[in-house]
């Protein structure tokens, strides 16, 4: 970055000030990770907007690592954020008003430059499409109480839930951990997220009528948006990226849950994406797209750090929950007689890219391997092109 570039991003960029880390600690913030050294006091040039910083304490020669703690944060414009490190606890808290006014000032006058690892804007891209809509109002209707999210406080809350191997084995991993406290904080409550109801059942209404409304989801779609998002189709993407997110980085159960069931949700509805709701699962198709292309990567020290306990084979096998609903979206978007085209795009992107990553197939009733067709097949959907100009 060009001096006058570099001094602009530091006065105008939020600072993450993290006063007494111990060195070898595992500090991140959006899609960079790193291991705290001895000069490290924190982090400067962050762009202001939604933020996810999340940490883990380890061991004296950095060999063991406690399960991550994250927050989200909404930085303003050279906004100072201040927390430091509570070795009893093993987190980063708040500090006092008049103890962040203090060195809010010092950094300001440049006392702890040297010391503040610059924040890498070349990654700063994928982070916004990870986070594109998650808002100032998404944390503060979904985070728990305190900010804090991390798995040692969500196993009495999915005692009672149905878990797949996955879950099981991530579950199985916090109760056999060494850093696990079950004690106070496992009372801890977790994320406010919207329940998502598996089965719909209702009183007063036919067999046939249930069996339609659990076999699509749309009407369930609609009646959550209303009662629970105040019917924006946004602060629903919102609430997935903000659970995929703390699944991911934060490595939560709890969000990987309520992740599962969004997407189980969206890909459920047979009828929305072709009739009212098209531009809603455009972006969702988008919204996974991004969150699997960063996900599936090998090289991030992000994935490394949790793809054993969270991004494990079994999660991306041919018999996954994730391949039969994208199977499933697949044959119904081929299927479909009137199909819009930037949704018929993306599907097409999200198929390409479970195919060549993960090597999955998906085997369609007309025989067409994939939702590709000759421009004068008689059998193809027509894609129909909307006047409203496509989101970049």
């Amino acid at each position: 970055m060009e001096p006058e570039k570099a001094l602009e991003a530091v006065k105008s960029g939020a600072i993450l000030l993290l006063l007494d880390v111990p060195q070898y600690t595992l500090i991140g913030i959006d899609t960079q990770a790193f291991y705290v050294g001895p000069a490290f006091q924190g982090i400067k040039m962050i762009p202001p907007g939604v933020h996810f910083v999340f940490y883990s304490s380890s061991t004296r020669d950095g060999k063991e690592f406690s399960p991550i703690i994250g927050f989200f944060m909404d930085a303003g414009r050279s906004q100072v954020v201040v927390r430091r490190w509570n070795p009893q606890e093993e987190c980063l808290l708040k500090v006092s008003e008049e103890e962040e006014e203090r060195f809010s000032r010092a950094v300001r006058n440049l006392e702890f430059d040297k010391h503040l690892g610059p924040y890498d804007r070349s990654h700063y891209a994928d982070w916004k499409r990870l986070s594109n809509y998650v808002t100032k109002s998404t944390i503060e209707r979904l985070e728990p109480i305190g900010g804090e999210i991390t798995v040692t406080c969500e196993s009495g809350m999915l005692k009672n839930t149905r878990k797949n191997a996955m879950e099981r084995a991530l579950d199985e991993h916090l109760r056999n951990s060494k850093f696990s406290t079950p004690g106070e904080k496992s009372q801890r409550r977790g994320c406010y997220y919207t329940p998502i109801p598996h089965i719909v059942k209702r009183k007063g209404i036919e067999s046939g009528q249930l069996t339609s409304l659990n076999l699509d989801k749309a009407k369930l779609l609609e009646t959550l948006l209303v009662k629970d998002y105040g019917g924006s189709e946004d602060s629903l993407l919102g609430e997935l990226q903000f659970a995929f997110i703390a699944f991911l980085m934060g490595q939560s159960l709890e969000a990987f849950i309520q992740w599962k069931s969004l997407v189980s949700l969206l890909f459920g509805c047979t009828k929305a994406p072709f009739r009212t709701r098209s531009q809603l699962f455009t972006k969702f198709i988008k919204v996974i797209y991004y969150q699997l292309t960063y996900g599936l990567q090998k090289d991030s020290r992000i994935v490394e750090a949790g793809a054993s306990a969270v991004l494990d084979d079994s999660w991306f096998s041919s018999d996954s929950f994730l391949h039969h609903l994208c199977k499933d979206f697949f044959s119904l978007v081929q299927d479909a007689s009137v199909v819009d085209g930037d949704l018929l795009s993306w599907t097409r992107k999200l198929q390409e890219l479970l195919e060549n990553r993960l090597g999955w197939e998906f085997q369609q009733k007309s025989g067409v391997d994939g939702i590709y067709f000759e421009e004068d097949d008689e059998y193809a959907p027509v894609v129909e092109m909307l006047d409203e100009p496509s989101e970049s």
